[in-house]
């Protein structure tokens, strides 16, 4: 363990838990004890706040750690995180302002309360809750695996074999995550978001322009990436011809067209139906914020384009390690002067503590409002939901940190690849239901699971060169050779079933539930009528 890399990660770590810690007073109402406060930060947060808080939220320190190394493993798809975070955008322009206004005219504080109310359902409320929690839970316990692999490089990892001793300080982390969390809401990874994404800026741009310079250049750096998957490929040719290893290369053939724009579309299409991407999105002051950061984030689209690089960079500095997801921290150890070692560690355990709260708030205010709210106790007080929301938060959290301590981190790899498959299914719901109340509730909530059971079986069916289950994303499109994201055949299964069903309950005359919502409230704004402005300090909550 290098003495100076480890205490300015451990001086900078000590200033985030402070900001977390400090957040309970900042933008400070007269009390934190509701959803819209404690889970929401006030409803109040403008565009710079909230392009640090959603930025912070959807690039995670897994994320900063698997795109490049998938690259670095010489996956032919691996690039496909960048074109998916760019479409991402003009899909989040259309419908979030609409999500927005009904949400504050209404009070929702979930995708799910707003399923509840458009369709007139606690059954569909619920398997939307349900399937944002599901999803959740493995996408925290990757956070963990990121700042494992960290810790690991760093040398803080003890050789104990009890699981407990050897990842004590991953433990430490997560205690003081939980702490400040339950202290102070929303408001915590929002601030603490600033020292995040500005750490991950300087290290990023530094990499890019210090470590290829000091390997001869970019044109250097691309023909040793060449060389080397030209190499595996030649050696390994007839287990890749046996299917018992994957082809490498930079550019995808055309046999992998498909998979790599399909993999970028159903990505993006399953983004911001994440309890967390939404969470974030709902904390705005106005459907402006939203716009506005819809036109700015993807200048982290540009930023994981240079993150995502990095992967050739560690072949062509000689990077060795037996798991790619090492390779990133492990040429910063190569390459970086130790002090600024130690900043790189500390931008990705940060990068990691951000998202790893907005999911466990986010997952929370699903089970208080759509669970025990709705079922368990309906007469539940703005005090009481956001105590519920308070302890759930820390049972996910330690939930998912036993997860991954007590099991393969394989396991949570390949489970994290269902997220996106599960997710996706909540989009006829939430998305269609913002423009039309065409679909019966029964209908979605058949077509929900029948791709549920079906995603999760394919997934499951899908085996690889180094695994027999969870092996991929990707399956053969139906009839064809060419594969295709899991999530999107699922998605066209779900649609089929709705379309189909509400035909059918509709020409049977089958009750459709109530809707609760009026067309004006999709377009309302801050200053209309039920749409309060910024919470300003000392104002008590809604």
């Amino acid at each position: 363990m290098n003495a100076l890399a480890f205490s300015v990660f451990i001086f900078l770590f000590l200033v985030v838990t402070v900001l977390g810690f400090a957040a309970a007073r900042w933008r400070r109402a007269a009390s934190l004890d509701s959803l819209d406060e404690w889970g929401l930060g006030g409803r109040g947060f403008g565009t710079f706040i909230a392009w640090f808080l959603i930025g912070g939220d959807i690039y995670t320190a897994y994320t900063f750690i698997a795109v490049p190394a998938t690259l670095y493993a010489g996956s032919v798809t691996g690039f496909f995180a960048v074109p998916y975070t760019i479409v991402v955008y003009p899909i989040i322009f259309a419908f979030l302002p609409r999500l927005w206004s009904v949400s504050h005219r209404h009070g929702y504080v979930t995708p799910a309360d707003f399923v509840e109310g458009r369709y007139g359902s606690k059954g569909l409320s619920l398997a939307v809750a349900v399937t944002g929690i599901v999803a959740t839970m493995p996408y925290i316990a990757l956070q963990l695996v990121g700042m494992q692999v960290v810790l690991e490089v760093m040398g803080l990892q003890s050789s104990s074999d009890n699981w407990f001793v050897k990842d004590l300080p991953l433990f430490v982390a997560f205690v003081i995550l939980a702490a400040y969390t339950y202290s102070s809401g929303l408001r915590a990874p929002a601030l603490i978001a600033f020292v995040k994404d500005t750490l991950i800026y300087i290290v990023i741009i530094v990499a890019v322009i210090y470590i290829p310079h000091h390997l001869g250049g970019w044109g250097h750096v691309f023909d040793s990436a060449k060389s080397s998957f030209d190499d595996f490929n030649t050696t390994n040719a007839d287990a890749i011809a046996a299917g018992k290893a994957n082809g490498r290369g930079i550019i995808p053939p055309p046999a992998a067209h498909w998979a790599y724009a399909s993999l970028a579309l159903g990505s993006a299409m399953a983004l911001f139906m994440y309890p967390h991407s939404i969470t974030g999105v709902l904390s705005t002051k106005n459907r402006n914020v939203i716009r506005r950061n819809a036109s700015l984030l993807p200048a982290y689209s540009f930023l994981l384009g240079l993150l995502a690089l990095l992967g050739f960079v560690a072949i062509a500095a000689g990077v060795k390690v037996a798991n790619p997801q090492q390779s990133i921290p492990q040429l910063f150890e190569n390459e970086f002067p130790s002090w600024f070692a130690g900043v790189a560690y500390a931008a990705i355990v940060i990068g990691a503590l951000v998202p790893a709260a907005i999911m466990s708030i986010a997952a929370a205010n699903l089970w208080t409002r759509n669970v025990y709210k709705a079922f368990i106790k309906p007469d539940a007080t703005p005090a009481q939901e956001a105590q519920q929301s308070k302890l759930v938060s820390l049972v996910v959290k330690f939930g998912a940190l036993i997860f991954v301590l007590a099991l393969s981190k394989d396991f949570a790899i390949n489970l994290q690849l269902l997220g996106g498959v599960w997710i996706l299914q909540t989009l006829p719901a939430i998305v269609v239901g913002l423009y039309t109340r065409w679909f019966h509730r029964w209908a979605l909530l058949a077509g929900w699971a029948v791709s549920m059971i079906w995603g999760t079986w394919t997934e499951y069916d899908i085996a690889s060169p180094v695994q027999k289950h969870f092996g991929g994303p990707l399956a053969t499109f139906w009839g064809t050779d060419t594969k295709v994201y899991v999530a999107l055949m699922a998605l066209l299964i779900n649609l089929v079933i709705a379309i189909a069903g509400t035909l059918i309950l509709r020409a049977l005359k089958v009750p459709d539930g109530v809707d609760s919502t009026a067309p004006a409230d999709y377009s309302v704004d801050v200053g209309d009528t039920g749409v309060e402005p910024e919470l300003s300090p000392g104002t008590p909550a809604h």
